[in-house]
């Protein structure tokens, strides 16, 4: 077994585009032999989530790493990180000196799968469809900077903001921006199901079994036009149950790369090196988990009560008992490589300390132990979960200040429930949609959040977020970063616990790994190839 680790710049942010997105590979070329890519992601229609691959709908990276191979985006992010580049479109650019209009010029002859022109017009239907259906999943905040879409000729469009916001190529590089056919895709309606249609690198196909899908067939799209480079013919990405049986499948050589979610002891194993077939690529990764809070719920109403949890809370012994070094303690919700990243839970808390935690409930007239329930996924964020939360209740109990339960739901039930409030305490994790600082912080605490989420604080809202958006300079935005930073560990609506690494495991005739996975978690299928592997 050989371990390669990809060393990618400790800053995000500041860096300068050199490659293309996302474009060349470690070797090898087109093969019409499929690669065949496990992973453990659960995908499910349902009732309540009918249309879970809808682009206006979906905000969860598992589902957005399958729209990202087929529909296309008029900006992407590129290999080896920095600014977002062009895809869809030949060039983007702010045209004012404040930020607040944006135009893109679409590349000359681009065409959907079936053959479609695309023009401009598809780009502003595409966008203005996100934003009228404003799914409950939240995803379209991402485009509320916008005021309106101007389209002028077949090939440019205009983007008039509401207010300045520099990360806005960014949120051009995001699925909700995709551009779709406005023939497979309703103006007002959301497409159920598993079908798939767009203009990106690969068409797709779904093999789909009691609403579920069981593997997914990326054939290459000859009718592309983009930045990217494609070196395959076709994926197929098949869903397994659990870590082991896609561990299995490599073994046994039924699949060639092995994705999200292995388990920690899977990448220990894999990192000792006993197999020369199978080779582990570690890379960095902007990935965290925390807990969220109803902060109407009575259990934790009190400011008092989610302050005493985060003074209690050991995230180094939670950090070491379940992951060992495969992620690191935070402090913030925005990761230790961001720019603009402050440890504030810490500078506030310090080191754990029951007594200090005790005072705080005191304080607050608030009578311990105090009664909680922490809601988990099972099936979402890898089987480590359950560990998670059992060292997460133990520490509480331990603290004689809470009597802690925890519950675990599927996925397909514990999302709706989450977003309706049912919870009072549950666990989350987020890749973020781009690295930047901004998207650690507004999709949890602006209006309309992610969560759902009752917390408002009006400064944050009103001022420090459009504040921070006026700077192109991302390293100019600091101060307003780290105010919101320190009003999120003042008032704990969400608690930050950890950040993670990134591992992709393939088999040693397997190429362009080391770029297969961006910082953002962001599958780049299209780098994968056969050959000789460095």
């Amino acid at each position: 077994m050989k371990r390669k680790t990809l060393v990618l710049p400790a800053v995000v942010g500041l860096l300068t585009p050199l490659l293309a997105a996302c474009g060349g590979s470690d070797g090898g070329g087109a093969s019409g032999e499929a690669i065949i890519v496990g992973t453990t992601d659960q995908y499910t229609a349902t009732k309540q989530e009918p249309a879970p691959l809808d682009p206006a709908y979906t905000y969860d990276t598992s589902a957005w790493n399958l729209l990202r191979q087929t529909i296309q985006t008029l900006m992407t992010q590129p290999k080896g990180e920095g600014t977002p580049v062009p895809e869809a479109a030949q060039s983007c650019s702010f045209t004012d000196k404040g930020d607040e209009q944006y135009a893109c010029v679409l590349r000359d002859g681009l065409k959907f799968a079936n053959g479609d022109e695309i023009t401009a017009a598809d780009v502003k239907y595409s966008i203005e469809r996100s934003l009228r259906i404003d799914a409950d999943t939240g995803v379209s905040s991402l485009l509320n900077t916008i005021e309106t879409i101007e389209t002028q000729g077949d090939r440019r469009v205009i983007f008039h903001l509401k207010s300045a916001d520099a990360t806005f190529p960014y949120k051009l590089s995001t699925p909700v921006a995709g551009v779709v056919n406005p023939k497979d895709y309703a103006k007002s309606k959301l497409r159920d199901g598993f079908q798939v249609d767009g203009s990106g690198p690969y068409t797709f196909r779904a093999q789909v079994n009691h609403g579920t899908i069981t593997a997914v067939t990326y054939s290459r799209n000859p009718l592309y036009k983009g930045s990217l480079k494609v070196n395959n013919e076709k994926v197929e990405l098949r869903v397994f149950k659990d870590a082991g049986s896609m561990a299995s499948a490599i073994d046994k050589g039924d699949i060639d790369v092995m994705t999200r979610t292995m388990t920690p002891n899977q990448i220990q194993k894999l990192a000792r090196g006993d197999d020369d077939s199978v080779e582990l690529v570690e890379m960095s990764g902007l990935e965290i988990r925390y807990l969220a809070f109803n902060t109407d719920a009575p259990t934790v109403r009190s400011k008092a009560v989610r302050q005493a949890m985060a003074q209690v809370i050991n995230r180094d012994a939670l950090v070491n008992e379940v992951y060992g070094s495969q992620a690191e303690p935070l402090y913030s919700l925005v990761p230790a490589s961001v720019v603009g990243h402050s440890n504030s839970f810490f500078n506030k808390y310090g080191d754990p300390s029951v007594a200090k935690a005790k005072s705080l409930l005191a304080s607050a007239g608030v009578s311990a132990p105090v009664k909680l329930t922490l809601h988990y996924t099972t099936d979402h964020y890898g089987s480590a979960t359950k560990r998670e939360f059992e060292v997460l209740q133990k520490q509480l109990n331990d603290s004689g200040l809470f009597d802690a339960n925890i519950q675990g739901h599927a996925w397909a039930a514990f999302r709706p429930a989450e977003q309706k409030g049912r919870y009072d305490v549950w666990g989350m994790g987020w890749f973020p949609d781009f690295p930047d600082a901004d998207n650690f912080l507004a999709p949890f605490l602006d209006k309309n959040n992610f969560l759902g989420s009752p917390y408002s604080n009006a400064a944050i809202q009103k001022k420090l977020i459009p504040d921070s958006r006026r700077e192109a300079d991302r390293l100019a935005a600091a101060a307003s970063l780290t105010l919101i930073q320190d009003d999120v560990a003042e008032d704990v609506p969400v608690m930050p616990l950890w950040q993670g690494k990134q591992y992709i495991a393939a088999r040693n005739d397997i190429t362009g790994t080391s770029y297969a996975l961006n910082s953002s978690s962001v599958l780049c299928l299209w780098e994968l190839g056969r050959g000789v592997s460095e």
